[in-house]
Parts: structure tokens; sequence; C-alpha cells
């Protein structure tokens, strides 16, 4: 499969050093329901769209009250009805989780529904516990599903493309929507295939990703003492293919913009405290900022609240850029995907529209 430079690079706008990209976890905050974030995932996919941030992307998790994105194709085609012209995809599907087979098929389904505009991106990491993840696979053997991936990721492309070679169990069995359509009497088939990335927050997926010459996404948000080592490897590992003549790598970014600096705090402190609880085992939806300013740390909660907060650029529209400026010169990332985690969706939706604004990006 051959991806024209649009399907991954994309073009920076106004001010912006590099693409802008949106990740959304489709976060559910006290009091509200999957519905209500629903709703604004698709009012934040929809203002993307009118300011040109190059893509949006949805994260598969599981078994977090906090997080309803534990179906990214469902919601993708959701977002699909509602948009025309961003990119839609996964940040990404944890393939362990799924037969390939089954990722070929809801991914041939979105590229029929929105043509040219679906990305595959594909983790190895379950997005979950080990017991969830042990459910989810119906096996306890679950480091089996790691060190398969490489095989699982071969096998996924070939149900992409339809080549299975001669004499291949699998050979006869094709994913549908998909190329074998075009091969069908009277057949005729979209051009395009959902481009594959890979996903990770370390060493593995990097090298992988450059050995085979596909883009990578990494995460950042939640792993950034290895942004830069991943990224160097990734570099250093890159061999030309027909998807890429060049690497091209884009960083998850937590970041979260309002009017008022205070205003900021107040609400990442509400999104630490979720990690908080998720983190010790108590998964649960995202508390209020006036839960969060009177919730009792213990040493050890605050430290971790601070470690974490210290990686996720806040503050005003002016100072989110000029965050987000900064991490794109140490990091050299080809693309910044923005992640605005909030209690309130309106304050996540206002967060995008504000540094959108701060980079004087296009209007529709």
């Amino acid at each position: 499969m051959t991806a024209t430079p649009d399907e991954t690079r994309g073009t920076p706008h106004g001010t912006a050093p590099t693409p802008l990209s949106v990740l959304d976890l489709v976060t559910v905050g006290a009091g509200r329901t999957a519905t209500d974030a629903l709703r604004t995932s698709v009012e934040i996919a929809k203002l993307a769209e009118s300011r040109h941030f190059h893509r949006y992307w949805v994260a598969e998790h599981h078994s977090m009250p906090g997080v309803a994105s534990s179906s990214p194709a469902v919601i993708l085609a959701h977002l699909a009805a509602h948009t025309t012209r961003i990119r839609l995809g996964s940040g990404g599907v944890m393939l362990p989780n799924h037969a390939p087979l089954v990722i070929a098929e809801q991914f041939g389904t979105l590229e029929a529904m929105a043509p040219g505009r679906v990305d595959l991106g594909l983790g190895r990491a379950p997005g979950t516990d080990g017991a969830t993840a042990a459910a989810l696979r119906r096996t306890d053997r679950l480091h089996e599903g790691a060190d398969d991936f490489p095989q699982q990721l071969a096998e996924l492309i070939r149900f992409l493309d339809d080549d299975f070679p001669d004499g291949h169990r699998y050979r006869r069995i094709h994913a549908v929507p998909g190329p074998i359509q075009a091969t069908s009497p009277g057949g005729v088939q979209s051009p395009h295939r959902p481009p594959v990335w890979l996903l990770g927050s370390s060493g593995f997926s990097a090298r992988l990703a450059g050995e085979l010459g596909l883009p990578f996404a990494f995460a950042h948000h939640f792993s950034a003492q290895n942004t830069v080592p991943a990224l160097d490897l990734y570099r250093e590992s890159f061999q030309p293919s027909a998807v890429l003549d060049q690497p091209y790598a884009l960083i998850g970014v937590s970041a979260l913009a309002t009017e008022d600096e205070k205003e900021a705090r107040r609400q990442v402190l509400a999104a630490a405290l979720n990690m908080v609880r998720l983190r010790t085992g108590r998964p649960g939806l995202v508390p209020t900022p006036e839960e969060a300013e009177a919730y009792e740390f213990s040493p050890m909660e605050r430290e971790f609240v601070d470690s974490w907060n210290a990686n996720v650029i806040h503050g005003t529209p002016d100072e989110v850029r000029s965050g987000l400026d900064d991490l794109h010169k140490r990091t050299g990332a080809d693309e910044l995907m923005i992640t605005g985690n909030a209690h309130s969706g309106d304050v996540r939706l206002r967060s995008y529209e504000l540094i959108a604004d701060a980079y004087g990006l296009p209007t529709a």
C-alpha cells in the first residue's frame, strides 16, 4: 500500500510550527453521562475541522468509568457522519485485544463511510488493567499478545491489502469492504485504504515503525521521559518504504487553555486527581475542580500530581502556545496531537478554540 503525502503529512496553519491535531479520550465528568461526552466529541470534531486541525483520533480504553472510548470504530463512524474533511482515526486500537480480520473489516467499513480520511493507529498495550485484558482476549496469557504484535500487525496488513500468498491458510479469506471487491465481476473499489500507524510509549513500537517505514505516534502525554529517546530510535531505525520516504512522527501532548491561568490550574488538578484514582485502582468519573480543591492529597499523591501536571501544558492561550512551541523545538515532532482533559466538556471545547485562536488558525 502506498500512502499519499496528504494521508500522513499535514500542513501547518496560522503561526503553528507544525500541523495540530486532536486526541479524544471521550472523558466523562462527575454528574455527566456518556451521552454528554459523546456529544462533546462531536462538537470538538466539528470545531477542529472548521479550524483546520489535521486529524481527530479516538483512543481505546476499557473498564474506566471516566473514559467512554471503549469502541473507537463505533465512535469514528459517528464522527464521520458529522464531519466532511478532517482525518479520523484510532489513537489507537489495541491490536492484541482483537482478531486482525475484525479490525480490517471495521476500518474497511469506516473507509467506505469516509473515503480517503481514515487512519488506523495501532498499539500493543491492552488499554486497561490485566484482568480486563484477560476478559477481552479470553486468555490469561497476556504476554503473548504483546510478544506476537509484529505477527498480528503483518496479518492485519495482509488483510487490508488482500495479498496473502498462494498456499496461505487465509488466502481465500477477504476483509470486506476491501480490495477483493475491485477484482470481483463488475467490481469497483475505492483506491484508498486506511494507512497504518504504530503507537507507543517506549522503544519497541518506535523501532518496529522505523524498520517497517510506517508513521509513528508517541504518547508523550503519559510517558514524557521516553519521548526524545523513542523519537531518536524511530528516526535511526527508519527504512524508506512504499508508505514513507522519510520518517514522520507525531506526539500526543496534554494541553489545556483557559482565559485565566488560575482556572487552568483548577481544571488540571481535577484531571490529575482522576489519574491518582486510576493509578491506585480506584477509577471513576473525572471529578469537578471543586472536589479536587477540597481533596486531601497524601504526600505521595501530591508528588504524583506535581509530576503529572509538569507534563500538562496549561494556562492562558499565550502560555499554552509557548509551551507547545517549546515542545516542538525540543522533540522535532512532525505533528502535535493535543488532548485536553477536564471535567467539563465546555471547558475542553473552549480550550481547543483558544489554542486555535492563539495560533491564528483559519476559520471554516
